[in-house]
């Protein structure tokens, strides 16, 4: 959401009470670490899956019910004692906001101009935005169930932070204490504790929990097994047969019938997860100035073909204060992380103001997640994930936006509309967030689909091994915490000792690509296509902004696989072809009355026999909405056709009459 944030910038559940004494001392007996490894100087690959089953027996949890629980949160990985983006630590999410989230301001927007529209004045962030806000002085329940957990364990939260085996126990706890404060028996059957675990998912909302509740359910019924951040093995058989206790869904459906506001009505979010509405003001003010976004009626032939992932860079309740400011910017949705509640703020048929392209703007959906760019260490929950994946398929359907990186777009592949705005355009979500994971859970994963042959190769590094070297996470210069990453770094010649490649547009004074995490002028990430330009034992090298960039890819760990698809390149005898930020209709096509958007050229060009992986065919296109009274507002068409094409981290677009567009090879 916030891009292009200075490199020093870092970015449910209730308090269940518990008085019984022995309970909380014999945990302080029970072995949190598992029995010494058979071999010395090899640690246990199954700690984690046996401090389940004893954390379950201790507390009468059933083990499937504990193991989906923490599957939703966390995918059972320990991130090593760092908390997520809502404060949440271990393999359990227990929550201490207090502790986790005394950050430094949660963003800062500048100069940056999140409507990109240059037929009106710019809109700037008020003086004052960009202020830390104190945390309240009671935080909700949902941000503090690490200090219940130590409570009813006796345990220190020192250790349920950074100890898995503590952590998971403390779960177990919470989970047996929302099972007793439901007036419910510790039973052995998993379909009883469904109004538990929604309790555990989101008390201070019946809606998160029941959807939180549903979709840990699902993970049981398929089952799922992995090896965590740690190198624990960890397996939760499916059961393909369990559904929750009617009479408990009928219970928690007539609660969060009555959460939901009358304002709730109409809004556009799947059946299968928690959705609000808390929506953006169209308010006029001032100088003849109004906020913040435009009413569009979009016409059926008007479409809407890309949808935008933004991190917040700030939390849940400043995200939704700011969205509720008729000065700021705005987006359509908003995912919290801590149980992947939606709301929404613009409805579809709008345009919100996020993406700091018009053009893109005015054919897109915005969704934010609670997040931090610049800090690799908060981790994105699963429940977070799995939400915002349910909403995209669910807009995909509606709007019938293809599900590929090609119009699931980050905010950081989003081009600058012009020379001079490249440089400001954000980049958020950033090289942490896991696109690999999301289109799995879009039901679209990567894969080869074409042998070597193909002329295009997808990006596609092993996450978790990934780890490149970033700079700038908590002061310019200083060394990232090593950690999973979508993005591979991209190099002049075949060898990590070449230089990066160039951004001419990022850096116009000519300076180098660097590592830096804002820093995305040499950077491909998981899921773009690019056209293949050659190999050299381990390294593969793609067209990239008019230039050959290389990138380790070895056989044995490779970092793409092999693609095909269409490819344009410049029309024979054209020696290069300009490339730019957005796809507007000729002058001809502008009624009077409607100032012409000029088209220029971005600094980048394609040179006679380069090749691009294409993304779509488009027809020019121009929304003229300069006042509050929506009469006034026109959609432009032309005759120019465009092709959108993956340029080099961010989209570009071509002219048709530039371009031959051909399949590639098989």
């Amino acid at each position: 959401m916030r891009g292009s944030a200075p490199e020093d910038q870092r970015t449910h559940r209730p308090a269940l009470r518990r008085s019984t004494t022995a309970v909380a001392a014999a945990v302080l007996l029970l072995p949190l670490t598992g029995a010494p490894s058979a071999s010395a100087g090899q640690p246990r690959t199954d700690a984690l899956q046996r401090a389940f089953t004893k954390a379950a027996a201790r507390f009468h949890v059933p083990r499937s019910v504990l193991l989906g629980v923490s599957y939703l949160e966390s995918r059972w990985d320990g991130h090593g004692g760092a908390p997520s983006v809502s404060g949440g630590y271990g393999p359990m999410h227990l929550t201490d906001a207090r502790t986790a989230l005394a950050r430094a301001p949660e963003f800062s927007e500048g100069d940056a101009d999140a409507r990109g529209d240059a037929s009106r004045a710019r809109k700037r962030v008020p003086e004052g935005l960009a202020q830390q806000p104190a945390l309240p002085a009671e935080l909700p329940a949902r941000l503090r169930t690490l200090p219940a957990a130590a409570r009813l364990t006796g345990l220190p939260a020192e250790r349920l932070r950074t100890d898995p085996a503590a952590n998971v126990l403390g779960g177990a706890a919470l989970l047996a204490a929302a099972q007793r404060g439901l007036g419910l028996a510790a039973e052995d059957d998993p379909a009883r504790w469904y109004a538990a675990v929604a309790r555990y998912g989101g008390q201070d909302d019946p809606r998160g929990g029941k959807a939180f509740a549903d979709e840990v359910f699902s993970v049981i019924r398929q089952g799922q097994a992995r090896t965590t951040d740690a190198g624990q093995r960890v397996r939760l058989p499916a059961a393909p047969g369990l559904i929750p206790d009617a009479g408990q869904q009928k219970r928690l459906g007539a609660a969060t019938r009555a959460s939901a506001s009358g304002g709730d009505r109409g809004l556009e979010c799947p059946w299968n997860v928690a959705c609000e509405s808390v929506p953006a003001p169209y308010e006029e003010f001032g100088d003849h100035d109004y906020g913040n976004h435009d009413k569009a009626d979009r016409p059926a032939d008007q479409k809407v073909d890309t949808i935008v992932i933004h991190d917040t860079e700030g939390s849940w309740d400043v995200t939704l204060k700011l969205i509720k400011d008729p000065k700021y910017v705005s987006w359509n949705y908003t995912v919290r992380s801590s149980d992947g509640l939606i709301a929404q703020h613009v409805p579809g048929k709008d345009v919100a103001w996020h993406a700091g392209n018009w053009y893109v703007n005015s054919h897109s959906i915005g969704i934010e997640h609670e997040g931090f760019l610049a800090a690799p260490d908060a981790w994105y929950t699963e429940a977070m994930y799995r939400s915002s994946a349910r909403l995209v398929k669910y807009l995909s359907r509606k709007y019938d936006v293809p599900l590929n990186r090609q119009h699931i777009l980050g905010h950081d592949n989003v081009p600058g509309t012009t020379t001079s705005t490249i440089p400001g355009m954000h980049t958020d979500p950033g090289p942490y967030w896991d696109w690999a994971h999301y289109f799995e859970l879009l039901g679209k994963p990567f894969h080869a689909t074409a042998g070597k042959h193909g002329g295009l190769v997808t990006i596609l590094p092993d996450y978790d091994r990934n780890r490149p070297r970033y700079t700038g996470c908590e002061k310019p210069g200083d060394s990232c915490a090593p950690h999973g990453s979508a993005a591979v770094r991209l190099h002049t010649a075949p060898s990590e000792s070449a230089p990066l490649v160039k951004d001419v547009g990022l850096h116009q004074d000519g300076s180098d690509s660097t590592e830096g995490v804002n820093d995305t002028g040499a950077r491909a990430t998981t899921g773009q296509r690019f056209a293949l330009a050659g190999r050299d034992g381990d390294w593969t090298a793609i067209w990239y902004l008019g230039q050959v960039a290389w990138f380790r890819n070895p056989h044995g760990a490779p970092t793409a696989v092999n693609a095909k698809g269409l490819i344009a390149t410049p029309k024979s005898g054209r020696e290069e072809i300009p490339v730019y930020g957005r796809a507007y209709p000729e002058k001809a096509a502008y009624p009077a009355g409607v100032p012409y958007q000029s088209v220029s050229p971005l600094p980048y060009t394609i040179g006679a026999g380069q090749r691009y992986a294409v993304g779509g065919r488009v027809t020019g296109e121009y929304f003229y909405a300069p006042t509050f009274d929506v009469s006034k507002h026109t959609i432009v068409r032309g005759e120019d056709v465009y092709y959108e094409i993956q340029l080099g981290h961010r989209v570009g677009y071509v002219r048709a009459a530039d371009v031959d567009v051909r399949r590639s090879a098989s």
